[in-house]
């Protein structure tokens, strides 16, 4: 048991050390707003992964900061809960805005992890202490670019190298970073820019064994998804089109995908992440975390997720320090050798640095019941 006893909202915005482009454009900093819940002596922490607009997925931050602050932690505060299921289940009549509920029950899983003293993947059915790490690039501005920033990524030991593709600029790159890195594993995410017309273009990538391209089509679909699947013969990877576990089961069955990106806020916390986990078990599928540029606090979570078996392949949980020149936290996060150590002790092990957040906080408010 466990009670919540008061809540903070702090928005952050970190610079990010380069310029990261995808499909759905350029980003040069990352907005960063963290849910901390208090109660037991201790606290506990989330990040929101959604983002100013809805690119990504649907909900903004703006629409989920109201949310927290009108409904979701209006339901939670000064209540004693079982477990962060139960939290879950607080929150479970309301639709949608799953990014927004997760940072509540992902908070919560942390905080309650705490007061029992037990670090949080061993909590969730975790049993790792190390994770495997590969990394995401963003679109360059040429053939030889690209292979520069991947010959440095591989000298790293990233077990995984993706590159963010999109109509234009796709079988190129590929093909370069192929013929300079014949035996690398080599992965693509077009972040839903394709439609099934496209389907002649992404065949072409057949050629360059890539282990899967990741949400080719609409962020929305599984069944042009499927269709893809039967035209190509690179394995298919699916990201936003997943936001629960009844999706990973339909995508699964119709053979709209092979490989699931696992993104815990995107299905809701931990709990829900869990089932999609388990779903893809069933199936034989494998999963990897998925990545939104989150700070040490996100970062944390995603890695005690990647402690569950099924996380058979890379995720993209790199060293903090490609991102930021200083992370929200006071715990290195950093991959050696393409292997993420696990954050030692109670909840996500990390904590945050409290004198350095303030320099970059944009707004903070208390709630209490």
């Amino acid at each position: 048991m466990f009670k919540i006893e008061a809540a903070e909202i702090v928005v952050a915005r970190l610079p990010l050390k380069f310029r990261f482009e995808t499909s759905f454009g350029v980003q040069t900093h990352k907005v960063v707003p963290l849910l901390i819940l208090h109660g037991e002596g201790v606290q506990g922490v989330a990040e929101g992964t959604m983002e100013a607009r809805p690119m990504y997925r649907e909900e903004t931050i703006a629409g989920a900061l109201e949310l927290l602050r009108g409904t979701f932690l209006p339901a939670v505060l000064g209540r004693t809960f079982a477990n962060p299921e139960a939290v879950s289940d607080a929150l479970g009549g309301y639709r949608g805005n799953r990014m927004a509920r997760a940072m509540v029950e992902m908070a919560a899983w942390d905080l309650w992890a705490r007061t029992l003293g037990v670090p949080l993947g061993t909590l969730l059915g975790g049993r790792k202490d190390q994770v495997e790490v590969g990394v995401s690039l963003g679109i360059q501005p040429g053939e030889q670019a690209t292979v520069d920033l991947v010959r440095q990524h591989v000298e790293q030991g990233y077990r995984r190298i993706k590159l963010k593709i999109k109509p234009g600029w796709d079988v190129q790159p590929v093909r370069a970073t192929r013929e300079a890195f014949p035996d690398i594993r080599l992965t693509v995410d077009a972040n839903s820019a394709y439609t099934l017309a496209d389907a002649g273009r992404l065949r072409q990538l057949d050629d360059y064994d890539l282990t899967y391209i990741e949400q080719p089509l609409a962020w929305d679909d599984l069944v042009d998804h499927a269709e893809l699947a039967r035209r190509i013969r690179t394995p298919l990877c699916l990201d936003e089109s997943v936001a629960s576990s009844q999706d990973a089961r339909k995508a699964l069955a119709l053979g709209a995908g092979g490989v699931i990106n696992l993104k815990v806020s995107r299905v809701g916390g931990h709990a829900e992440a869990r089932r999609v986990h388990d779903v893809a078990q069933s199936f034989g599928a494998p999963v990897w975390c998925g990545g939104m540029l989150e700070s040490g606090v996100g970062r944390a979570h995603n890695v005690h997720l990647s402690t569950l078996p099924g996380f058979r392949l890379p995720g993209d949980t790199s060293s903090a320090s490609r991102y930021w020149a200083q992370d929200i936290i006071q715990e290195p996060l950093e991959a050696e050798g393409g292997l993420m150590p696990v954050p030692q002790g109670p909840g996500t092990g990390v904590t945050l640095d409290r004198e350095f957040l303030a320099t970059v906080t944009e707004a903070q408010e208390e709630h209490r019941a």
